[in-house]
């Protein structure tokens, strides 16, 4: 895919677009690097930590490192002419071209092997001589606090408070308004190498990294976990960026973040600017089922455990997300001294949605817990215990107003997802049930589930218009309503889910893309905030799914294409759309929106294809 031109943008655009980053990461933490060179963002020492490059949210006197090709004082950063991922890796490779030569730019972060956070940066001479420039300014504590930056054994360090980064390189610099300037020439064939390390700022300093065991380390990890996929059917290039990714959001820990950003907009000049890097049990749940299709088991294995951890204890207390570590603490606050994202604020960090009571998360989980045994994982005791504390919970809890999967900060509503999703839940447990790997009482089990599924034909949908509505006595649509054939509410060949993919698209879907919920009037959406929003796009891909389980595979095949050429450069989306603007919205890279993607590749594999062309023996 080639890089799109720079758009022409609006006077109140005041820095890169959403898409112009790449993703790299070392599994416990992640940066964001723009086509002009500038990392723009990276929390330390982890996702949730706070960022010692801020200008994602900001500027640049909120933190930045720059390496490129060097500009006259006041001019533009220019844009690499191309940029890709080598192989199957997060290694980042960006090349520009100048009058005099071509340089290129290799940006990874290892995976911590006994060490801390590094980010490595390797300058490469391609042809003729350029003149290249370095500029690291780091700002910590979100873009508040100017480091103190000093020298010692020829290494350069900038500490603030417990937090420092020791920046070792072969160029001599100097520091001048708290940040390091580097300014060399680089012929063909040469290197020059920039390596930041973290560590606390009372500990010893961090050994310097050798660059090329680095490299090579970093690019077997990623080669070793790509050569696990055993999907072998159309779009594996595809499915694979989208499933790398997505194990770039997965900590050691077994925790996965939703996104590694917080409060980029999902409307420029919007509110909606929400804190994505915590666990939301449902996010993980899906993360992990789209893995599993794929054939990895190991990442289901750890969260399983980080599940037992966070919940195990007492799962009538349960939270719909908890922090990557397992802990539940994570007040939303606002960092008024950053501008936001092209103007949007509030900034937030934190997120207030943790005291939500959300039906829905119990089903998730369990239904991720039932494909990971149907893979192969064998469910410990305390699993099953697990399991069957959640069925309780939702026994307990399912006839109950909650606040749904779109986390309304407002008055309690019966959301039918929310019912289907309770259905989920003991459904999955009932079919573990009568597999012999869980012990209950079937006939208890089977009574719940066939009150709940009851209850929704009821309440949940309207006659007059054969649609499911977003809740109970509402006459509103919901796109959370496209996953009734995917979850196996109900027969794909029903005329009810027909009427309710008909009428969620009359309703919210514009130009193949889908909104959440429709607003009203005043532009408010259901959770009460006023303004708009993009289209969301694992809304889209649920879409896909719809069309292709109800037997319109033709109509799903060439929405998946459009929805393919929303991507970056870099196989990368965020959480939303904007079809008028045409730019992504929202945190990015979003677990959501690339787990939706691949599993939508695979499913229509699945259906067009004959099996031994989609999976690996």
């Amino acid at each position: 895919m080639t890089i799109p031109p720079p758009v022409t943008l609006t006077p109140a655009f005041r820095g890169p677009r959403i898409e112009d980053y790449a993703l790299i990461g070392d599994l416990e933490t992640a940066a964001l690097v723009c086509r002009n060179g500038s990392v723009n963002w990276l929390c330390l020492p982890r996702f949730d930590s706070a960022a010692v490059f801020t200008g994602l949210l900001g500027t640049d006197d909120h933190g930045y490192w720059r390496i490129g090709p060097a500009v006259p004082d006041g001019a533009p950063a220019p844009y690499a002419d191309r940029r890709r991922y080598r192989g199957d890796s997060l290694i980042v490779e960006s090349e520009w071209d100048t009058e005099t030569g071509t340089v290129r730019v290799l940006d990874f972060m290892p995976p911590r092997d006994g060490h801390g956070p590094q980010l490595i940066r390797i300058v490469e001479g391609v042809t003729g001589t350029v003149e290249v420039t370095s500029t690291l300014a780091p700002r910590f504590s979100y873009g508040q606090l100017m480091p103190w930056i000093y020298d010692e054994d020829g290494r350069t360090a900038a500490v603030s408070g417990p937090d420092a980064v020791w920046l070792d390189t072969s160029e001599q610099g100097s520091e001048k308004d708290g940040a390091v300037h580097h300014r060399f020439d680089i012929s063909e064939g040469g290197c020059v190498v920039f390596a930041l390390s973290a560590e606390s700022s009372h500990l010893p300093a961090p050994e310097v990294p050798d660059a090329d065991e680095a490299l090579r380390k970093t690019r077997d990890f990623w080669t070793a976990w790509a050569g696990q996929m055993t999907y072998q059917g159309p779009d594996r290039d595809v499915v694979l960026r989208s499933l790398v990714t997505l194990k770039a959001l997965i900590h050691p820990s077994g925790g996965i973040v939703a996104a590694p950003t917080t409060s980029l907009p999902e409307e420029i000049g919007g509110v909606r600017n929400w804190d994505y890097r915590a666990c939301w049990l449902r996010d993980s749940a899906l993360t992990l089922a789209t893995l599993l299709r794929a054939g990895y088991r190991d990442e289901a294995v750890a969260w399983q455990r980080w599940l037992l951890r966070t919940i195990g204890g007492d799962p009538h207390n349960l939270q719909i997300m908890y922090r990557v570590d397992g802990g539940r603490e994570l007040p939303e606050l606002e960092l008024t001294h950053l501008p936001g994202y092209e103007g949007s604020r509030p900034v937030r960090i934190g997120n207030g949605a943790v005291d939500q009571l959300q039906l829905d998360v119990p089903g998730e989980v369990i239904e991720t817990l039932y494909l990971a045994n149907q893979s192969g994982i064998e469910l410990c005791a305390s699993t099953k215990a697990l399991i069957l504390e959640l069925v309780e919970y939702v026994r307990c809890n399912w006839r109950k107003p909650d606040d749904g999967i779109w986390e309304v900060r407002g008055k309690r509503r019966h959301f039918t997802h929310s019912k289907m999703l309770c259905w989920v839940a003991v459904d999955r447990t009932l079919r573990m049930v009568d597999a012999g790997v869980i012990e209950a009482d079937r006939d208890a089990l089977a009574a719940l589930r066939d009150e709940i599924h009851q209850d929704v034909c009821t309440r949940g949908f309207d006659k007059d218009r054969n649609t499911f509505t977003q809740s109970y006595g509402s006459k509103e649509l919901d796109a959370s309503l496209l996953l009734l054939p995917r979850i196996g509410f109900l027969p794909a060949d029903d005329p009810r889910v027909a009427g309710t993919v008909d009428a969620v698209r009359q309703a919210l879907e514009h130009d193949g893309l889908v909104h959440r919920y429709p607003t009203d009037g005043r532009h408010r959406g259901v959770d009460g905030l006023p303004g708009d929003e993009g289209a969301f796009l694992l809304c889209s891909f649920w879409l896909v799914d719809a069309l292709a389980l109800t037997g319109r595979l033709a109509e799903a095949t060439a929405l998946l294409e459009r929805l393919k050429d929303l991507r970056t450069d870099l196989g990368l989306l965020a959480e939303e759309y904007d079809p008028v603007a045409m730019r992504q919205l929202g945190n990015f890279p979003q677990g959501f929106t690339l787990g939706g993607l691949a599993d939508s590749s695979m499913l229509l594999a699945e259906l067009s294809c004959p099996a031994e062309l989609v999976t690996a023996p």
